[in-house]
């Protein structure tokens, strides 16, 4: 792990927010949570959508109550800029995984592009075995660091967009990716790589978003500044309710859909009152009427 530079405490009015981080290479995840812990003066803070430490970018984290949301934010569409080293596959599937195969062969750029349409969609990809995934109460990670490699079942993932373009060299090519929750950019690579009749891996990988979330409102975390939970959810509905439906909402009431009227018919939805303060985020239930997901506690 890299050296860390030094802490600048940060004036908070509130513990109850958003963080848009901008993690470093070389950093875990737990590493930006454990500094930001100091930072805040605060131990309740949860971060989510791991990056492994080769990777860099935006690492969206909670704090206080909104440590109880994080699921949403792990739901929103994600975006990533990698390159795609050809011609060698590794352990890791990135650059700082050990050699396993070399080939000669290099697909030209719109081979690659052509073979990325059908990576398109919903797709069937297998973890790698360097992931967090659990298999039989073990993670991948693991049960890779013991020297084995075990059968992982393919699981669903979207991809929204993807571009291949070329790169700084004859046998790297970057990569814009829109995806879903839980899809491995380095397994995508190496899937490409192979459709393609060839080995590849990933030698750099940044994530830009975390759905309107960009990396021009991330900062290092030792400059990090609480948003609000509305600020942080805003790529949900909000939908305010006066005074009466308030009080039902606050103690986790079922409602009827046409008291909360949504426009948009799936959720979840954020409801605020009419200071615009986050009461909890609802979601469909029976036909008809919708329940809480998370109710969250007011301030006196």
């Amino acid at each position: 792990m890299p050296p860390k530079s030094q802490i600048i405490m940060v004036q908070t009015t509130s513990k109850h927010g958003f963080a848009i981080v901008d993690k470093e290479t070389g950093w875990t995840s737990h590493d930006v949570v454990a500094k930001a812990r100091g930072i805040f003066g605060t131990k309740k803070i949860g971060h989510s959508g791991t990056l492994d430490p080769p990777a860099s970018g935006v690492l969206i984290l909670g704090l206080g109550k909104a440590t109880r949301l994080l699921r949403f934010i792990t739901d929103l569409p994600k975006e990533y800029e990698a390159t795609m080293v050809i011609g060698a596959e590794t352990s890791t599937l990135d650059a700082d995984g050990e050699v396993l195969r070399r080939t000669n062969k290099r697909p030209s750029l719109e081979e690659l592009q052509a073979i990325s349409v059908n990576f398109i969609g919903v797709i069937n990809q297998i973890p790698p075995m360097v992931s967090a995934v659990k298999v039989q109460g073990k993670r991948l990670y693991e049960i890779a660091r013991e020297g084995k490699e075990i059968t992982r079942q393919p699981r669903k993932v979207k991809i929204h967009e993807l571009t291949v373009s070329d790169g700084p060299k004859s046998n790297v090519f970057k990569l814009k990716v829109k995806c879903g929750s839980g899809t491995y950019i380095r397994s995508l690579v190496s899937d490409i790589a192979q459709q393609a009749g060839s080995l590849g891996h990933v030698g750099t990988l940044r994530r830009t978003a975390i759905g309107s979330h960009n990396e021009t409102e991330a900062s290092q975390v030792e400059k990090a500044v609480i948003i609000k939970l509305t600020e942080g959810l805003k790529d949900y509905e909000m939908i305010q309710v006066d005074d009466t439906l308030r009080d039902r909402i606050k103690v986790g009431a079922v409602v009827k859909t046409e008291e909360l009227s949504p426009a948009k018919p799936q959720g979840p939805w954020a409801i605020v009152d009419s200071e615009q303060n986050l009461l909890a985020m609802y979601e469909n239930f029976k036909t008809g009427t919708l329940k809480p997901a998370v109710v969250l506690p007011q301030e006196n």
